[in-house]
């Protein structure tokens, strides 16, 4: 395929092209769900195709197709349409320069998942149901596996032609409750159907489902019977399974630059950060917090790890925030290059019909120099929040309030063994963050991913990851009555 593929390139030269380029993805999923001890859902799926980015003048168009065969029809299309977009765009689309790059990457892979059997897979999912079922108050439990194998070829008219293999795993558990009309129901290890990460069935074993099965069930059913968690303003731990919704939604998205562009302006809102906050000091958060975006392989396993992005730039670890001071975005080649800058790697399309946008990687906190103890040991009166339930958040990112599964008590210092029902927090992004004031050390540390991050017209998902440890908030406004 390579050879058809740089000739495809030379043939976009050769219509006129000033640059191209053409993603071939082949995608193939696999999804096993449970539901109370039955299997409710055993899916598999393929796409497979190509998609191609034409520059012509400043100018860009875009078409894709399944059919490899009529790549060049494709090719033709995405000239023709860049022709006509030239014709009405306001300016031209300036792209940031790269390296030619010649190279493979892969997933870091130790048990690969096509090699465990269906039977197998099943078994352990069905072990956890049995064992969440066993609890007395369980009205219904749920288990799940996801499985995806992704190989993408990208190349380009510069000359750069870098294949990619990855391998997504992750499964997830959840037990609920029913009482007097009242559901509630625990998650494990986290939402969004669990955690994932760019692994082998290895990750899947490792998150260790049958041993926290019974206590899933067994907080189901306190949960059901506790009160709801108290209204005012407390001090409040979010534990990372928490923290990745916070990090995602007030910090990850409002530091992309194509949002900040207002390109999502009409969808998924724009940002209150702006380019003019690369050259002045924007306050973001308290001191001890400093975020990256790392898409490298030093982010180990992380769901948004790569080589290189959709554009073939290669993927890179950015600060974006630096003792609390904002000092950067994610970036696509032509978002950067407004900025001067370029491209940290950040441009991503779902699947090979789709263009490129820009997207988080691993967006981290962190770790502080704290030992849990410690954190707790710091507040008079308040709670640890643990693994989001719902979230709402203004189309700036500002304005913004989470609702969590649980909420563990905090008095003196200590935990009481006492659990509240439907905690929700709410506050303002960098008042929130200027309110952090200790996150703990990196033996608590651990990432958690984001499979299904939408964004884009047409809709597209992404993957991402964030890591944290638990971190401590002041101040912050819990429940949802008024508070002075």
């Amino acid at each position: 395929m390579k050879e058809q593929l740089i000739e495809l390139m030379n043939f976009c030269k050769e219509l006129g092209a000033d640059y191209a380029d053409i993603r071939v993805k082949d995608i193939r999923t696999e999804h096993i769900s449970v539901e109370d001890e039955k299997v409710k859902n055993i899916g598999t799926g393929r796409s497979m195709g190509g998609g191609i980015r034409v520059y012509v003048d400043g100018s860009l168009g875009f078409a894709a197709t399944n059919d490899m065969s009529k790549l060049k029809d494709a090719a033709r299309k995405a000239y023709e349409i860049a022709l006509v977009n030239r014709d009405m765009q306001s300016e031209k689309i300036v792209l940031a320069e790269k390296p030619v790059v010649v190279d493979h990457y892969e997933t870091p892979v130790k048990i690969v998942p096509d090699t465990i059997s269906l039977n197998d897979k099943l078994s352990l999912l069905f072990s956890c149901e049995k064992v969440m079922k066993s609890v007395e108050g369980v009205s219904r439990t749920t288990s799940n596996m996801s499985f995806r194998k992704e190989d993408v070829i990208y190349c380009d008219t510069d000359g750069c032609f870098i294949t990619q293999s990855f391998c997504q795993s992750g499964a997830g558990i959840t037990a609920t409750s029913l009482t007097n009309g009242d559901a509630q129901t625990r998650s494990y290890p986290s939402l969004f159907g669990g955690d994932f990460a760019r692994a082998g069935y290895e990750f899947v074993l490792g998150l260790n489902l049958l041993e926290h099965a019974e206590t899933v069930a067994r907080e189901s059913v306190a949960l059901v019977n506790a009160l709801d968690c108290p209204s005012g303003v407390y001090d409040v731990i979010l534990n990372p399974s928490q923290m990745t919704l916070q990090i995602h939604e007030s910090i990850g998205h409002p530091t992309e630059l194509d949002r900040v562009f207002g390109s999502e302006a009409a969808y998924a809102g724009a940002s209150f950060v702006s380019p003019e906050d690369l050259d002045r000091t924007l306050v973001y958060g308290s001191p001890i917090v400093t975020v990256v975006a790392d898409g490298t392989k030093g982010s180990g396993s992380a769901l948004g790890t790569f080589g290189y992005d959709d554009e073939g730039v290669a993927a890179a670890r950015t600060v974006l925030i630096d003792k609390g001071i904002f000092k950067n975005f994610t970036t696509s080649r032509d978002t950067a290059s407004k900025v001067g800058q370029t491209s940290n790697g950040c441009a991503i399309a779902d699947g090979w019909h789709n263009l490129p946008l820009v997207r988080m990687t691993n967006i981290d906190l962190l770790p502080g120099d704290f030992e849990l103890d410690e954190l707790i040991a710091g507040i008079g009166d308040g709670f640890i929040f643990d693994v989001n339930k719902s979230w709402s958040i203004d189309d700036k990112w500002i304005n913004f309030q989470f609702s969590c599964e649980i909420a563990y008590e905090i008095k003196d210092g200590k935990l009481t063994g006492k659990i509240f029902k439907n905690p929700i927090y709410s506050g303002v992004t960098t008042d929130f963050w200027a309110n952090c004031d200790g996150t703990a050390n990196e033996k608590y540390w651990r990432s958690y991913g984001v499979p299904n991050c939408g964004k884009g017209q047409p809709g597209q998902s992404a993957r991402c990851g964030h890591g944290s440890s638990p971190t401590r908030f002041r101040k912050v406004k819990v429940g949802v009555a008024d508070v002075k």
